[in-house]
């Protein structure tokens, strides 16, 4: 089961990753550009933050199963996966449910497309500083690499 959740979880990255950046290049293009918020941009930031969720379930389970999570605060792995990624990812997900549902309270589009570029923008540099971080903590993790 661990191992299922484990691949599952390093495998959705990359759905998460994808979505993230191609939501946040939508709404700069938005905002930049000064264009109206479809209904596809509505969709593409719910599928964004559905995806983000998923990954954060998983990542939640494998919090309480994972030997990672059972090392010593003092280990450089052990810190990073009980304080350092935990608490980054909860804000990426904060920050992407926040931008999300401050966009629905917005009518202007261009005010639309500012937040989710803000909101989600933060989000994603916080997930690439804290995969960033696991391929410094952990030997032999790489950036594009499943585990």
């Amino acid at each position: 089961m661990y191992n299922i959740l484990k691949s599952a979880h390093s495998g959705w990255r990359y759905i998460v990753l994808i979505l993230l950046v191609i939501a946040v290049v939508n709404a700069l293009s938005g905002w930049f550009g000064k264009k109206t918020y479809t209904e596809g941009n509505r969709k593409l930031n719910v599928f964004t933050l559905i995806s983000a969720h998923i990954q954060f379930l998983i990542g939640l389970v494998l919090f309480f199963l994972s030997p990672l999570t059972k090392l010593p605060m003092s280990d450089a792995i052990g810190r990073y996966f009980k304080a350092e990624h935990t608490s980054m990812m909860l804000i990426a997900i904060i920050l992407i449910t926040v931008g999300n549902a401050k966009s629905k309270k917005v009518t202007d589009a261009i005010a639309k497309h500012r937040t989710i570029a803000i909101f989600f923008g933060l989000a994603l540099v916080l997930i690439i500083v804290a995969i960033l971080l696991m391929v410094k903590a952990v030997p032999g993790k790489t950036f594009f690499g499943i585990s």
